[in-house]
């Protein structure tokens, strides 16, 4: 996934994959870390900074088995580790730090040992007030081993589970707690717990092989373990998963959801299927409106790999104009973060992608890719086409100009540092090195979910769902 920026936090110019949870319970007994293996594999785009997988036997002693590691999960994990990773019930995660320092200690899932036994917890999304919840932890005397806002959370579901009957009417307490983004999976010692916000930020979904039930970001994971899709957590929701089945409750009012958009411009991938809307088709959508709204004249479509293919698609579908392949990728190149000077991150995009010069030479290029936050890597990706011999190169962006950052799990720097706050379209396109510039419309983003969601685009629209945080 390359994209028409250059760098995000310390170095990477795109959005963060924020994280990407898994759970498994096979109430017949049969050992589930292989599969939160394959799951976490698929839903690695989610977050490549580090993961682990918990494990529990709900047939044997109260006992959570845990290994997590900074690193993809190809490098945290191989056989002889899943092997001792014995249990039928489990919880996986891979993470990209939106909150909390990048450490191994902030890696999950988390595991607490408290009065009432253990509780594991993974979490994707963001709390807007985990500052305020924390303190008040604080002042009463807990000590925190992380940074991150999920230890909050799980703190605040062991103090509920003292009074509560059971663990998920724990979280259905701690629900009425915290706020902003969370998909959670929760593991007790006999029960697999799915909470989504009321809100609906973050994606969850249901499926089931033969006698397991799986819980997971995207239904790509799904299909990952052979497990067919049954549904998607609802807003709101709480989904409790015992040896005699699924039970659901919805203990806080409806609210106006709010799902990210940004989950369909470019975070999930393109064959999951998300509250309904085909993740692939959605992409398809935005660049047909991106022809209609921004058309020009040239000879081929292309699309910055691999986010932007899908959309590149869409523009030639539309426009009529060829679409073809201009890029060649290299997969086995670390991510551009990691690259300690500008320099080097430069030279990272030219490893990362090659321009086929016999597709470009003497052609006028569309470029479609998702976004831009910064732009420097976008200036790099032209000046690729331009020295294959492209004679123009007009670039098409398949989502509005970024000017707020994002509070709900994604990595969107603050306004200063966004390109779309300093400079005006026609001065992007300059500094980028393009014959034209255009971007989706703020007013067209429902027309890629067909208007069947209520989304959050504040990081497009600065118009929050709920209140930012304080600090």
């Amino acid at each position: 996934m390359n994209n028409c920026f250059s760098s995000m936090g310390p170095a990477d110019d795109k959005p963060h994959e924020e994280c990407g949870v898994f759970g498994a319970y096979d109430p017949a007994g049969n050992d589930v870390a292989p599969a939160i293996y394959y799951g976490l594999f698929a839903l690695q785009h989610r977050g490549q900074e580090s993961c682990g997988i918990a494990v529990g036997d709900t047939l044997g002693p109260r006992r959570i088995l845990l290994h997590k590691d900074m690193g993809l999960v190809s490098e945290v994990f191989n056989e002889e580790r899943l092997q001792k990773l014995g249990g039928n019930i489990g919880v996986g995660h891979v993470r990209y730090s939106t909150a909390g320092d990048s450490s191994p200690q902030n890696a999950q899932p988390l595991v607490l040992n408290y009065i009432k036994g253990t509780l594991c917890i993974a979490h994707n999304g963001n709390l807007v007030n985990a500052v305020e919840l924390r303190r008040e932890l604080e002042l009463s005397g807990s000590i925190f081993q992380t940074s991150a806002d999920t230890e909050v959370i799980a703190y605040h579901i062991a103090r509920e589970r003292l009074n509560a009957k059971s663990a998920e009417e724990a979280v259905a307490s701690a629900m009425q707690k915290i706020s902003g983004a969370y998909s959670l999976i929760v593991m007790s010692p006999r029960k697999l717990i799915g909470v989504r916000d009321p809100m609906g930020f973050r994606p969850l979904c249901i499926g089931k092989r033969d006698s397991t039930y799986f819980l997971a970001s995207e239904s790509c994971a799904l299909d990952a373990v052979g497990a067919e899709f049954v549904r998607d957590v609802a807003p709101g929701e709480i989904v409790t998963i015992t040896e005699t089945g699924i039970f659901s409750e919805f203990p806080r009012e409806k609210a106006t959801t709010a799902h990210c958009i940004f989950e369909y411009i470019y975070f999930a991938r393109p064959d999951s299927i998300i509250d309904g809307i085909g993740v692939y088709e959605s992409r398809v959508r935005a660049g047909r409106e991106l022809a209609r709204q921004h058309p020009v004249e040239a000879d081929l479509v292309v699309g910055v790999p691999e986010s932007g293919n899908d959309a590149a698609l869409g523009f030639s579908l539309e426009s009529g104009i060829p679409y073809g392949k201009a890029f060649v990728k290299n997969n086995y190149v670390g991510r551009t973060f990691i690259k300690p000077t500008q320099l080097e991150r430069e030279s990272s995009v030219r490893i990362k992608l090659n321009a086929l010069k016999k597709v470009v030479c003497g052609k006028r290029i569309v470029m479609i890719d998702d976004s831009i936050v910064r732009g420097t890597t976008c200036a790099q990706i032209v000046s690729l086409l331009r020295e294959a011999g492209a004679t123009e190169v007009h670039v098409r962006i398949s989502s509005p100009p970024f000017k707020h950052p994002c509070y709900f799990g994604t990595d969107i720097p603050t306004g200063g540092q966004l390109i779309a706050n300093r400079h005006n379209e026609q001065e992007i396109c300059t500094l980028i090195g393009a014959d034209s510039l255009g971007y989706l419309s703020v007013k067209s983003l429902s027309e890629i979910i067909q208007g069947r969601l209520s989304c959050c685009d504040a990081c497009f629209s600065g118009k929050y769902p709920v209140a930012r945080p304080k600090h």
